[in-house]
């Protein structure tokens, strides 16, 4: 099994009156709520968070991207994994979400990767996804062409990174005369790509393709959705004529490990909540604009998630518990949470999310050391076991 430390790194210092006060915590909070001089502490303490990961001996630390949010201050991931390049030697950096329908280039992005791919001497993990619905209101791209441009970019990319160039790319969307990036990627053919989702029907056929069988990664959602979309991915790659490896599967979670089940709960419900009722609260013009998904899709979700999605947002820890959303408790607990799910599912990949919502730095630090020696040897010491056999 590979663990991944991911951080969506928020702004913790957020006026939480104000902010519940407002429609959503995306594109419409004011940000004369965030202070400079604080931005630049938690910069600080979130890139020696994920640095920290690799002498802890995770296989991969993890960024992503998002736009006009308190959610997460990393508009830029590349920018963070450039950091975090510096601070490392061996541990992989995924930068698990560039939204390629936002960029009107999507080859600055190729070159980017290409860039941090020699930076790093190979150790650049890419994820590619079209954005959450609140990030086209940011940045003014129509969603109704979300799915074609990022076919065309991603599609684009690929061929940048493994066709000697200069060759040409003609699309809807994207057109260049010249495809020749320099520098070439360091791994060949080209950086591992995964697909974070929350299961869209058409992502889980594009990613098992037989030409990609790209990693699906499962995001923010419940134990039971995420063994309904792992093993929707696994039919989908039969009905593609293969069987999906466990390394295709991933499931990207909140996790918190104290002493006891007890402390876990009571030191991680104040960072989840928040999460889950601050930091993505969005109404649902803001998350689902028209156009951005399919009708079959949009009926689906509103069918499954639209009270949900209505409603005001009152999650609360022993809902987001027993749902499975959070995973938050003893080692031992948490080790039997991971290994049901692989049991069931056949996952190979667990994104950990270990610092979340406002959780300070002492009691994420405390949880990451304790997942790091008392959760991750215990499946690292089955594969080494079933290898030696």
């Amino acid at each position: 099994m590979r663990f991944t430390s991911f951080h969506l790194m928020p702004y913790r210092q957020l006026d939480q009156k104000r902010a519940y006060a407002e429609r959503s915590s995306w594109v419409v909070l004011s940000n004369e709520l965030y202070d400079p001089k604080v931005g630049a502490d938690e910069y600080e303490s979130y890139i020696d968070h994920l640095a920290r990961g690799e002498e802890l001996g995770f296989d991969v630390i993890a960024v992503n991207e998002h736009h006009q949010t308190a959610y997460g201050m990393m508009p830029a991931p590349n920018l963070i994994a450039s950091a975090l390049i510096q601070r490392t030697k061996r541990v992989k950096i995924a930068i698990i979400g560039r939204a390629l329908p936002l960029v009107s280039n999507p080859l600055a992005i190729a070159e980017e990767f290409a860039m941090l791919d020699n930076m790093s001497r190979g150790r650049i993990i890419t994820g590619f996804v079209r954005g959450i619905g609140s990030e086209y209101h940011s940045t003014g791209v129509n969603p109704t062409f979300s799915h074609e441009r990022f076919h065309e970019a991603h599609d684009l990319i690929l061929q940048a990174w493994t066709k000697p160039g200069p060759t040409q790319f003609d699309g809807d969307h994207y057109n260049f005369r010249y495809v020749n990036i320099w520098p070439r990627v360091y791994q060949n053919p080209h950086p591992e790509i995964w697909i974070p989702s929350q299961g869209s029907t058409e992502t889980i056929q594009w990613a098992s393709d037989p030409a990609r069988r790209y990693p699906f990664m499962v995001t923010f959602a419940s134990e039971e959705s995420v063994i309904r979309y792992l093993n929707m991915y696994r039919d989908a790659a039969r009905r593609h004529g293969y069987e999906a490896k466990g390394s295709q599967l991933g499931w990207a979670m909140p996790v918190y490990v104290a002493d006891t089940d007890e402390q876990a709960i009571a030191e991680a419900t104040e960072g989840a909540e928040t999460l889950f009722n601050l930091y993505l609260s969005q109404t649902v013009e803001m998350l689902l604009p028209p156009g951005y998904m399919s009708i079959e899709s949009f009926t689906r979700t509103m069918k499954m998630r639209g009270k949900q999605l209505m409603a005001p947002r009152t999650a609360t820890m022993k809902g987001l518990m027993d749902s499975g959303t959070v995973v938050a408790g003893s080692p031992k607990t948490v080790r039997e949470r991971i290994a049901r799910m692989q049991d069931a599912t056949g996952l190979e990949n667990i994104i950990a999310m270990l610092q979340f919502g406002t959780m300070p730095d002492h009691l994420a630090r405390r949880s990451m050391e304790m997942f790091a020696a008392e959760v991750m040897p215990h499946f690292q010491d089955k594969v080494r076991t079933a290898a030696a056999e």
